[in-house]
């Protein structure tokens, strides 16, 4: 774990140096050793194979074989007509294209998470720096990490001048990182609180620095993403693995009846060839070929009308497969939240304006304001938390670029994690005035005054505590708070440093700040709630901003836990199936946490579904029965590995999706008991002429007619039906239960013997 080791270290295990790097030689033998810096492509089945794999159900098996035996028979005796035969291969060609069609494209998580990683990167080799492609570095590479770049290895930071980097696709964590090299992490340590390493593919956003590489390809972290990618693959959906029931006993109840048709034909001394012909009438009246071009259909129409509603499925059962789910499993940022800090609250002491907090706050960042834009509104580049504080500004007519006019900027302080500061100052009438803002348990003791509007008051023991309470209490609501302080100085000092600069502050007041909740939510978790439906929030946010978000929205309830990933990783996975069901929050988590929280509700019976828009996201999204990933600000990765993608990126839309996924089950639940009936009203009709001595009263042509036109246009059309009006005040149905559950079978067997008589009087 290089985090945990200083640069010197680091330095001589790969023979390195910050100055000078490694030579081009050391290079080419590294690229030979180590591979080059990408990640490995999972071995893609041919369209050839894929199509084969089609024809991998009992049914279509059993009708294969019935087709083979009836070419057979009509060469044996001589007929010539292979009509039968043709057209049972004609209609499992054709259900296997359909199936080749609906079925999802050829993996391309793999291929977007290539796309992330950086075209190109600057290194310093030999002494001179240069630029060369980004599958080229090599580990004890010393790479360049600037503003705007993607991070073209894992790396150790040997140097960092406001460094920032964007890690949300990696932890799910809005605010960027700061990155400082003199850092030594905990062994155990989350991704977010690695503050000495830079990731692949993660984005610098701030400032500049160095590192040391020490990870490549499908070793560093995003690598390991891809790896479990690789090795997991996709769940069968309940819908298929029950219409994959429905075949199997229907296959073995055909082949039941047919030896027990065989035998009767034997003892009646029916010719052998009559009795093969006879059997694949059978094998033809049991299995209700229209079924699977039916479930396609009725799926298919579910799709586009979820499709008009923001709901794009990549996978035709996924539709069927959410409206099973009882358990979504969700991120917090850009799902449940709106991955954008917002201003909600601001503090002052003795009613002092808010635009003054603002006007000093605005002036203390780093964000560049930039040309309207089409829309009317103006672009802000920048770090997310100060981003909020320019933004509220402008709402208040505020504009920071204003006042460099009137105070022009002359130096600052970046912020860095061991003061939780920055600072900038400004000429101001012939004197400075001096602006910091940072963490407030920080910054307050560095105040000696406070500003209340008209005057400023010192500072005693009282007016502290009051602020530290009023801290602490929007901190416990889940707000980010930036306290803002200034003062006035006549004269710059000969060197510019915090201990002469950041010190008998002003203080100003509080900026209270949240990734709020998208409009909706929490009336969709209700309703999820109402429907049966377990939500669950999973994040790498804290546990205290997650907790909040997750009682604000209903998600944590009385009863429920929170719980962080370096608790969870000493619970066994055993002990974590046994009570998952207690855990409503986690927070904290890693890519593999994600992995292991999915297949722990799987354990119990849920059928899952996960949402997220990140590249941290894409495993469980893979893994879990069905993955939602966000369309707007997902990442492709996210997108790739997902069954359906939420063209809105809104968790409300998912509430309609289940109801479209219920509403689909039953119709096709209500198709197939349809189906079945007649099919079992042909094999008694078939059966019970046999028994009389009869020839077979339908023949083979005449049973897929009445299996493909006359039964299947009324199945189509049950399976068309309106939603009930209270379908999601229903809990989910048990994924344990066959399509035959609650008394169907019974009542199919019956319909069917009553069926059998129409089909008597018609012949």
């Amino acid at each position: 774990m290089w985090y945990t080791k200083t640069i010197n270290e680091i330095e001589k295990n790969f023979r390195t140096n910050r100055e000078y790097g490694i030579t081009e030689e050391e290079a080419q033998k590294r690229i030979e050793h180590f591979g080059e810096n990408k990640l490995a492509d999972k071995k893609k089945e041919s369209l050839l194979i894929r199509f084969i794999k089609q024809f991998n159900d009992f049914m279509i098996i059993i009708l294969i074989i019935a087709s083979i035996i009836s070419a057979i028979v009509a060469k044996l005796d001589g007929s010539g007509d292979y009509i039968d035969s043709i057209i049972i291969i004609a209609i499992v060609i054709f259900n296997g294209i359909m199936g080749l069609i609906q079925e999802s494209k050829a993996e391309k998580s793999l291929e977007a998470l290539k796309n992330m990683t950086a075209p190109l990167a600057k290194v310093r080799r030999g002494g001179k720096v240069l630029t060369i492609k980004g599958t080229e570095v090599v580990p004890g590479d010393i790479v360049f990490l600037e503003s705007g770049n993607y991070v073209p290895a894992d790396a150790r930071i040997i140097s960092a001048s406001n460094l920032k980097i964007d890690e949300s696709s990696l932890t799910g964590e809005t605010v960027p990182i700061t990155k400082e090299e003199g850092i030594i992490a905990n062994e155990n340590a989350p991704i977010g609180d690695i503050i000495n390493m830079a990731f692949s593919s993660t984005i610098v956003v701030n400032g500049h620095g160095e590192a040391i590489v020490t990870e490549t390809g499908m070793n560093t972290k995003v690598g390991k993403i891809a790896h479990m990618i690789i090795t997991n693959e996709t769940p069968q959906t309940p819908i298929q693995k029950k219409l994959s029931q429905v075949g199997k006993t229907l296959g073995i109840g055909c082949l039941v009846i047919c030896v027990a048709i065989f035998i009767i034909g034997l003892f009646k001394k029916i010719p052998i060839i009559e009795m093969f012909m006879t059997s694949v009438g059978l094998a033809v009246a049991a299995i209700p070929e229209g079924l699977p071009a039916i479930v396609t259909i009725v799926l298919s129409i579910g799709v586009t009308k979820m499709a008009k509603k923001n709901s794009i499925i990549r996978r035709l059962p996924a539709v069927e497969t959410l409206g099973s789910s009882s358990v979504i499993c969700s991120d917090k940022t850009g799902t449940l939240t709106q991955n954008k800090m917002q201003v909600v609250e601001f503090f002052t002491m003795e009613n002092a304006s808010k635009e003054h907090l603002l006007k000093l706050g605005s002036m203390c960042t780093d964000v560049e304001i930039e040309a309207q834009s089409f829309n009317g509104k103006q672009s802000l580049i920048g770090e997310p938390t100060e981003i909020a504080i320019v933004e509220s500004a402008l709402k208040n007519n505020i504009n920071k670029y204003n006042l460099y006019k009137e105070y022009e900027k002359v130096a600052d302080l970046p912020f860095d994690s061991t003061r939780k500061m920055m600072t900038s100052i400004h000429k101001d009438n012939g004197s400075y005035l001096v602006i910091t803002k940072g963490a407030p348990d920080v910054l307050i003791k560095r105040c000696n005054k406070y500003y209340t509007g008209t005057t400023i008051k010192n500072m005693d023991t009282s007016n502290l505590r009051k602020i530290e309470e009023e801290n602490i209490e929007m901190a416990n609501r889940a707000l980010r708070v930036i306290a803002v302080a200034y003062k006035n100085i006549s004269n710059l000092p000969n060197k510019i440093e915090s201990a002469n600069i950041e010190n008998d502050l002003i203080f100003v007041g509080l900026i209270g700040m949240i990734d709020p909740p998208r409009e909706g939510v929490k009336e969709a978790i209700a309703t999820c709630r109402r429907a049966g439906i377990k939500t669950v929030m999973i994040t790498g946010d804290h546990i205290a901003t997650a907790v909040a978000i997750a009682k604000e929205l209903g998600i944590l309830r009385p009863g429920n836990l929170a719980i962080t990933g370096s608790e969870l990783d000493l619970i066994p996975q055993n002990v974590l199936e046994k009570n998952i069901m207690q855990y409503s929050v986690f927070a904290r988590v890693s890519p593999e946490h994600k992995v292991r929280i999915v297949k722990a509700f799987q354990s119990t019976g849920a059928v899952v579904a996960m949402t997220g828009d990140g590249v941290n996201d894409a495993p469980a999204l893979k893994n879990a029965d069905i993955g939602v990933a966000m369309g707007k600000n997902g990442t492709d990765v996210a997108k790739n590995a997902a069954d359906m993608v939420l063209a809105d990126d809104n968790f409300v839309t998912i509430v309609e999706a289940v109801k479209q996924g219920r509403n689909i089950f039953e119709n096709i639940r209500k198709a197939i008991h349809f189906l079945i009936a007649t099919n079992i009203g042909e094999i008694v009709t078939i059966f019970i002429g046999i028994l009389l001595g009869l020839k077979s009263p339908l023949l083979a042509i005449q049973l897929l007619w009445i299996n493909l036109v006359t039964d299947s246009l009324p199945a189509i059309a049950l399976g068309l039906e309106p939603a009930d009006k209270n379908i999601m005040n229903r809990k989910p149905r048990d994924s344990k239960k066959g399509l035959f559950a609650d008394g169907l079978w019974g009542k199919i067997f019956t319909q069917g013997v009553m069926l059998r008589n129409a089909y008597i009087i018609c012949i």
